[in-house]
């Protein structure tokens, strides 16, 4: 087993405890506890290279982050897998995490975050999406019908917002990747990291929590210090690109995916989002 023989050259000659980690949609996560100790151990799933997804890019950015105070502290990096301190307070629900002080607390992370040291990669939300048509059709997956409607809107978007200033972000903040901690909130799962859009970060949290107009200006205001005009608008837009990615996304994992998931609801669900 690829988890048992990565965990033994972490921890050679050590008595170690492994098990499977459920939740991952793209990876396969397993705990391991060495000397009572619990460790995660994330093994890359299928050819998630064709995702955007560096593994060498993903460790620098999560080592970053740890030292950031915002993921968790990175053990290893073995074969291509991560292995980091396991953070054991279990997924910030949605509903607290979308009171105020919960905004407070993820634009600070944000704050910081975008205000750190580079990441190596970079992500471009209309870079991607086109790659992921690119490859679902190399890997003969039909594309659906809503693509075109989306793509014209994307497009539209790009040359309303122009070129942007780069910074570090995180890109995929999904909520089962906010993790109650003794010392708060570490985000975690850094395999999408790159120089981007501030903004996608802001607006990736904002649709994938469902945030209401005034819960989306709580965001904005404790991370910038004050809701502009500008600021919801740029947000709107990168909350429809937010969807789009997430939907092709969902789209090019059916051609390369191994996991047992539906990934053509899941890319139905985000169009429809999207679109709505």
């Amino acid at each position: 087993m690829r988890a048992e023989r990565i965990a033994a050259r972490v921890w050679p000659g050590r008595e170690l405890d492994i098990e499977p980690l459920g939740g991952g949609i793209t990876n396969h996560n397993f705990v391991v506890r060495v000397d009572g100790n619990p460790y995660v151990l994330r093994i890359a799933g299928a050819d998630t290279e064709l995702l955007g997804i560096d593994r060498a890019a993903e460790h620098e950015a999560a080592r970053v982050a740890a030292g950031l105070g915002v993921g968790p502290e990175v053990v290893d990096f073995v074969e291509g897998s991560l292995i980091t301190c396991f953070v054991g307070g279990g997924i910030v629900p949605v509903e607290e995490i979308r009171r105020p002080g919960g905004l407070r607390e993820v634009a600070e992370l944000l704050r910081r975050i975008h205000g750190g040291p580079p990441f190596p990669a970079r992500f471009d939300a209309f870079r991607v999406v086109e790659a992921y048509r690119e490859t679902a059709e190399q890997h003969g997956v039909r594309i659906p019908p809503q693509y075109a409607e989306a793509n014209a809107r994307g497009d539209e978007i790009k040359r309303t917002l122009g070129p942007r200033p780069e910074q570090p972000c995180h890109n995929d903040l999904l909520n089962a990747n906010f993790i109650r901690s003794p010392d708060g909130i570490r985000i975690v799962d850094w395999e999408y990291a790159g120089m981007g859009d501030r903004f996608f970060d802001l607006a990736n949290f904002s649709v994938n929590h469902e945030l209401s107009e005034d819960e989306s200006d709580i965001l904005l205001d404790a991370y910038f210090g004050e809701v502009t005009d500008e600021a919801r608008k740029h947000l709107r837009l990168m909350r429809f690109m937010s969807d789009f990615r997430e939907a092709m996304w969902g789209v090019v994992q059916q051609g390369i995916s191994k996991l047992d998931f539906d990934y053509e609801d899941y890319a139905y669900r985000h169009f429809e989002r999207a679109l709505s």
